[in-house]
C-alpha cells in the first residue's frame, strides 16, 4: 500500500443539467477553480445513450482492454470517484457509478461519457496538501494514482 496525506479544503455543490457530460463538467470546473485533487460524489439520472467502462475484455490481460456498455435508456445513478491531476497536470476525474432502472444494474467508470438526465447533484471535496497524481503505467496502459 502507498499513500500520502491530506487536509479538506473546500466543498463545492454543484448541479449539472439535462445533456450535460459528467466528467467534462466536473473537469471543467476543477480547471476553473484551481482544485488539484478531491472527493467526488454525484446522484441523479443518466441518459440513454451514456457509455461506461464495464471492466476489461479479460480478466488478466495487458494491456488492459477496456470492456465499454450503451445505456438503452435512463438510469438512476449514483457515484464517487476522485480529482487527481494527469500525466499533464489537468484534472481527470476517476468515477464508479453504480446506476440502476426497474430490476436491471450496472456498474462501471464513467469517463466514457455519462449524460445527465434532467439533473446530476455533485459534490466536489478539494483536498489539499497531497501529492496524488496519475502517471501512466506501461504494463497495464492505466494512468494509475501515484501518492
Amino acid at each position: 500500500m502507498r499513500f500520502s496525506e491530506a487536509r479538506q479544503g473546500r466543498v463545492f455543490v454543484l448541479r449539472l443539467e439535462d445533456g450535460d457530460v459528467l466528467h467534462e463538467c466536473v473537469e471543467r470546473f476543477a480547471r476553473e477553480h484551481q482544485i488539484r485533487t478531491a472527493a467526488v460524489i454525484a446522484l441523479g439520472g443518466a441518459d440513454a445513450g451514456s457509455r461506461l467502462v464495464v471492466g476489461p475484455e479479460s480478466d488478466r490481460g495487458v494491456p488492459v482492454v477496456p470492456a465499454e456498455l450503451t445505456l438503452s435508456a435512463m438510469h438512476e445513478a449514483t457515484g464517487t470517484g476522485t480529482i487527481l491531476p494527469d500525466a499533464h497536470g489537468q484534472p481527470y476525474l476517476h468515477m464508479h457509478m453504480a446506476l440502476g432502472r426497474r430490476e436491471e444494474a450496472k456498474t462501471g467508470c464513467t469517463h466514457r461519457g455519462v449524460r445527465v438526465w434532467h439533473v446530476m447533484e455533485v459534490v466536489v471535496f478539494e483536498l489539499v496538501g497531497s501529492s496524488a497524481h496519475r502517471e501512466l503505467d506501461p504494463v497495464t496502459g492505466l494512468e494509475l494514482m501515484v501518492p
